[in-house]
């Protein structure tokens, strides 16, 4: 990947050195880095008093504190990123947004418009809600794929081989299209077919033929695999067949199924976003 901007979402808990992985990369490909670093603010405790027009409220004593040194937190972790990446040599814009919880990732998805992938960092896996909702509106409201598990890789942005779990459709073509920089420079790509189905109108094709024919005139090696699930749930064996192939990366199309059921009864993507073995990205 090179000449990339990569939105990078981080949270409180975050450290310089977390970018490692990613300062190396942005430095040898010229890449620019646009570090975001999400802070919930304290919420406001209005308290009323008094009766019906007459009524007032107050705010309770220490909250302005709590709210300062939180913005005083979260600046200071700003400075410090900022000087690690200006000492690696990596080209970034590091901002803080803070706010109400509920607006973060209204913040990171009005970001991630003009980026051309979006990293989201581990830590913010401290916050399981803020997680879930900051992944699903880059995954919905944004054209840029999503990038979990990079931070704790080497290899990640620059894959030698990725494993592409592919099913017909709009999410896994998104999916490989915003993948292209990076599968066009990996040294081998496995186009997984899971329990493949043959329609009676392309009886005659072999499954993830066209996937491969448009990766390989794009110069990527490319080899089709078809796995039975065997009964086992897709994205189990999705992992275990990308760790045989030894893959640095999984790239997946998102919620082919209906968001509300992935959430109600699980699935493939979620089982993807829950796992942190392999570095995934994922577009919808």
């Amino acid at each position: 990947m090179k000449n990339a901007t990569l939105l990078v979402v981080l949270g409180e808990s975050a450290k310089p050195v977390d970018l490692e992985p990613l300062s190396e990369t942005a430095r040898t490909g010229n890449l620019h880095l646009i570090v975001l670093i999400l802070g919930a603010m304290p919420q406001i405790p209005v308290y009323f008093y008094g009766m019906g027009g007459y009524g007032a409220y107050t705010l309770p004593d220490g909250w302005q504190d709590d709210v300062d040194n939180a913005n005083a937190q979260l600046e200071t972790l700003r400075t410090e990123i900022s000087k690690y990446l200006a000492d690696q040599g990596a080209s970034a814009d590091v901002r803080v947004v803070g706010g109400e919880a509920v607006a973060l990732p209204d913040a990171v998805a009005r970001a991630a418009l003009t980026c051309d992938m979006v990293i989201v960092g581990d830590d913010l896996r401290d916050d399981e809600r803020l997680f879930s909702e900051v992944v699903r509106a880059v995954l919905f409201r944004a054209p840029a794929g999503v990038m979990l598990n990079a931070m704790t890789s080497m290899t990640a942005l620059q894959p030698r081989s990725v494993f592409v779990a592919w099913k017909t459709g709009v999410p896994a073509a998104r999916a490989v299209r915003a993948a292209m920089p990076v599968l066009s420079t990996a040294a081998e790509i496995t186009v997984a077919l899971f329990d493949p189905v043959t329609t009676r109108s392309h009886a005659s094709e072999n499954a993830g033929s066209d996937v491969a024919s448009w990766l390989s005139h794009k110069g990527c090696n490319v080899t089709v695999q078809q796995y039975p699930s065997g009964g086992e749930e897709i994205g189990t064996v999705m992992m275990k067949r990308a760790k045989e192939a030894a893959a640095d990366l999984i790239v997946m199309g998102a919620y082919d199924h209906s968001r509300l059921r992935e959430v109600v009864f699980g699935g493939t993507t979620q089982t993807l976003i829950d796992q942190r073995d392999c570095p995934v990205m994922l577009c919808h």
